[in-house]
C-alpha cells in the first residue's frame, strides 16, 4: 500500500498552477516500496526499480558495420589506388585466426569481428576484384565502417536508470546485455468506481433521466494504459450507508481510488460525505480548462501507516481526460517510481483564433491536417463543451496555451499535444 500523509494534498492558495501541482506530487507522494523480478516478456510498461549496469559492452567486440573488405589503414596509398592480397573470408558469428598481414585484405561481412591488424573496411561496392586481389581506391579514412567495443555501451556503466518506464527499445537492450530478467516497481493498483442514480451500465435499458455511463470506460483505458492495474467496483449508488464502507474497503487493497462526477464543492454530495467520514478531502481548484475543482484526499486503508489516495474527477468525459493526463497521469507515474517524461509541445499552425483568461492553462481539443502550403495546422474541434465526448474522437490532440496567453491569433504558432503522448 502507499504510505500517504493525510495532508499531503493541503493547498492553501486560491488556484492551483499545473506545474505547482506537478511540484506537490512529486515533493509530498512516496513510490511504493514493493519490487519484484520479471521476465523480459513482462517488463515492457513497468517501471525499473534500480539502476541497471551493464555486463558486457555493447558491441562486445570491434566489428565490421558493412559488408566489405577489411584492411591496415597504414597500407593505403593516399593518392593513388592500393592493390591488396584478399587472404580469408570472415562471416558474423566466425572470427579470424590469424592477424592481418601487411598489404592484404579480408573479405568481412557486416558483424564478423575485426581482424587483429585491421582498422577500417572499405564497402564492398568501392572495391574492383582482380582475382584474389582487391584494388583499393584512395581517400577512405581510417577507422572508418568499423564499429568499436563498447561504443554503444560500455562495460560497467548505467545501461538503464532506476524509474525508467521500460518500453520496447529498452527491454531489447537488456536482452542484447544478455539479461533474462529486471527488477521493477509492482504495479499500482487502482479502484474504479462511478455514483450516482442516473447512471446506466451499457447495455440496460434506459430511464428518461438516466446517462450511460462512459467515464468509466475511459478512466479505465487511461489507467492500463500507464501499466496500472483497474479494480472496476461498478456504480456505487446515492446511498450513503453504503457509500463510506464501500470506500474504506477499496482503500484497503488499493493505491488509488478514482471516481468522476457527483463530488462538487456545492450542496451536500454523498460522496464527499462518504469520504469525509472515512479520510480527508480537500478540493484543489486546478487553474485548467476544461476542468472544475479536483476532490483529493486521502483514506485509511486499516492497515499501520498505509493509505489510498483519492482522487474524484469531473464528470464530463473532456474534462476528466484532461484532468486524467494533467493530475491522475502524474500521481500514477510518481506512486510506481517512474520519472515522467517531459511534455514537449509540438510546434503547429494554428488554424482558429481564440481568446482566454490570463492565468489559467487551456487545452484545445484540435484536428491536425496539412495546408494546401505543406504546413501542418490545427483545427479546432467545432464544439468546444466538456460534455462532448466526440470532440475527443474526432481529434488528434491537445493545442496547450500557458497561463499567460490570452490570444492565439490565426496562423500563429501554438503547442500541439498529441494524445499518444498524453496517455503511453
Amino acid at each position: 500500500m502507499a504510505q500517504l500523509s493525510d495532508d499531503c494534498f493541503a493547498f492553501s492558495g486560491p488556484l492551483l498552477p499545473v506545474d505547482e501541482l506537478e511540484r506537490i506530487i512529486h515533493e509530498r507522494i512516496v513510490p511504493v516500496a514493493d519490487v519484484e523480478t520479471v521476465r523480459l516478456a513482462q517488463a515492457r510498461g513497468r517501471t525499473l526499480a534500480r539502476d541497471i549496469e551493464a555486463p558486457i559492452a555493447l558491441p562486445p567486440f570491434d566489428n565490421s558495420a558493412v559488408d566489405g573488405y577489411a584492411v591496415r589503414h597504414a597500407d593505403l596509398n593516399a593518392q593513388s589506388d592500393t592493390v591488396v592480397t584478399i587472404a580469408e573470408r570472415i562471416t558474423a558469428g566466425r572470427a579470424s585466426a590469424l592477424p592481418l598481414a601487411r598489404g592484404t585484405a579480408i573479405r568481412i561481412f557486416t558483424g564478423a569481428p575485426m581482424p587483429d591488424g585491421a582498422d577500417t573496411v572499405y564497402m564492398q561496392e568501392d572495391v574492383q576484384l582482380d582475382g584474389d586481389t582487391a584494388i583499393l581506391p584512395p581517400g577512405l579514412a581510417l577507422g572508418a565502417n568499423r564499429r568499436l567495443t563498447g561504443e554503444d555501451v560500455q562495460a560497467g556503466s548505467v545501461a538503464l536508470p532506476a524509474g525508467r518506464r521500460l518500453s520496447v527499445a529498452d527491454v531489447a537492450l537488456a536482452a542484447a546485455l544478455g539479461l533474462t530478467e529486471l527488477p521493477v516497481r509492482r504495479r499500482i493498483r487502482v479502484a474504479l468506481f462511478s455514483t450516482g442514480d442516473e447512471l446506466a451500465e451499457p447495455g440496460e435499458a434506459l430511464s428518461r433521466a438516466q446517462l450511460y455511463d462512459a467515464n468509466r470506460t475511459l478512466l479505465s483505458g487511461l489507467i492500463e494504459a500507464l501499466g496500472a492495474d483497474v479494480t472496476d467496483l461498478g456504480i456505487l449508488r446515492d446511498d450513503p450507508a453504503n457509500l463510506a464502507p464501500a470506500l474504506k474497503r477499496a482503500a484497503g487493497g488499493h493505491d488509488v481510488v478514482l471516481t468522476s462526477g457527483g463530488v462538487s464543492t456545492g450542496e451536500a454530495d454523498y460522496v464527499r460525505d462518504a469520504v469525509e467520514a472515512v479520510g480527508r478531502l480537500v478540493f484543489w481548484r486546478v487553474a485548467i480548462k476544461p476542468g472544475r475543482p479536483v476532490a483529493m484526499g486521502v483514506i485509511p486503508s486499516g492497515r499501520p501507516d498505509a493509505s489510498a489516495a483519492f482522487v474524484g474527477l469531473p464528470g464530463n468525459p473532456a474534462a476528466a481526460f484532461v484532468t486524467f493526463v494533467r493530475v491522475v497521469r502524474p500521481l500514477l507515474m510518481r506512486l510506481c517510481g517512474a520519472n515522467p517524461p517531459v511534455l514537449l509541445a509540438l510546434p503547429v499552425r494554428a488554424g482558429f483564433a481564440y481568446r482566454k483568461k490570463e492565468g489559467r492553462r487551456e487545452y484545445v481539443r484540435v484536428a491536425l491536417r496539412r495546408a494546401d502550403d505543406g504546413v501542418i495546422e490545427a483545427l479546432r474541434h467545432r464544439q468546444e463543451g466538456a460534455g462532448v465526448i466526440t470532440s475527443l474522437t474526432e481529434t488528434d490532440g491537445l493545442v496547450e496555451l500557458a497561463e499567460n496567453v490570452t490570444t492565439v491569433e490565426r496562423g500563429s504558432t501554438v503547442g500541439f499535444l498529441p494524445y499518444a503522448s498524453l496517455v503511453g
